[in-house]
């Protein structure tokens, strides 16, 4: 049962907010959790579909990594939704974004502004990224991401992003959500073990030392990365892309 109004809201362009009343509506698929059915059987998840693109690349993920996906997803849009100690805000653009390149968490760490692409279904890895993120500034992930507490900033954010990447493929696999080209990117490397390759080259100026690092313990780890991203997606990583490197 929704147990009260979904506090994230969406804006539409620059002026104008709609405020979703429940969690089904605003985050779609997500939000169509684990729950009794006819008041007291338990709600049992269907068996994960494969997922395959275009390139032939696929993953295959387990019911029981999807139930544990499940438990802690429930547990996180429950906060999200009844939580009085923040805000967040989810603002609709035409075009796609990474969940970093829009996100800003004001000053006293209650509220938080993050973009994504207006389309079905694909808001709530945004929100997720925003309430960690929150969780992060008011020093609550011992809660939510407890192997992430008390680390550098590459390590957070490589922990978030990794729960971003879950949830997606919980989406995808679970409730049918359809390819999205930011969100399918994190995941496949994200499953493909290429996760610290993915944030270092798309933000190499964010996380200066880890990227350092990163390439001293392994020189030839870009150009892995680079050549499985243009065989799993047909197209070079973001950082790799030309101008401002971010697409």
């Amino acid at each position: 049962m929704v147990r009260g109004p979904f506090r994230t809201r969406t804006r539409h362009g620059a002026t104008t907010m709609q405020r979703f009343p429940n969690v089904r509506r605003a985050l779609v698929a997500i939000a169509v959790l684990a729950m009794p059915a006819c008041g007291t059987a338990q709600f049992e998840l269907p068996e994960p579909r494969r997922l395959v693109i275009l390139s032939g690349e696929r993953l295959a993920p387990t019911k029981e990594r999807m139930e544990e996906v499940d438990a802690w997803l429930r547990e996180q849009m429950d906060s999200i939704t009844l939580d009085p100690s923040f805000m967040i805000y989810t603002n609709g653009q035409e075009g796609p974004v990474y969940p970093w390149e829009r996100l800003e968490v004001n000053e006293r760490g209650d509220t938080a502004n993050v973009s994504a692409q207006a389309r079905p279904g694909i808001s709530g890895p945004y929100t997720i990224y925003a309430h960690l993120h929150l969780m992060a500034a008011q020093s609550r992930l011992d809660r939510w991401l407890p192997e992430a507490v008390g680390a550098g900033d590459f390590e957070l954010e490589k922990a978030i992003l990794a729960r971003v990447s879950d949830s997606w493929l919980y989406q995808r696999s679970i409730f049918d959500a359809p390819p999205n080209g930011i969100l399918d990117e994190l995941m496949y490397s994200n499953e493909n073990g290429y996760l610290d390759a993915f944030i270092l080259t798309a933000r190499p100026n964010a996380f200066v030392e880890a990227r350092r690092d990163w390439l001293a313990a392994d020189p030839d780890a870009q150009e892995a990365y680079v050549a499985w991203f243009r065989r799993a997606f047909e197209r070079d990583p973001p950082g790799a892309r030309g101008g401002t490197g971010s697409r």
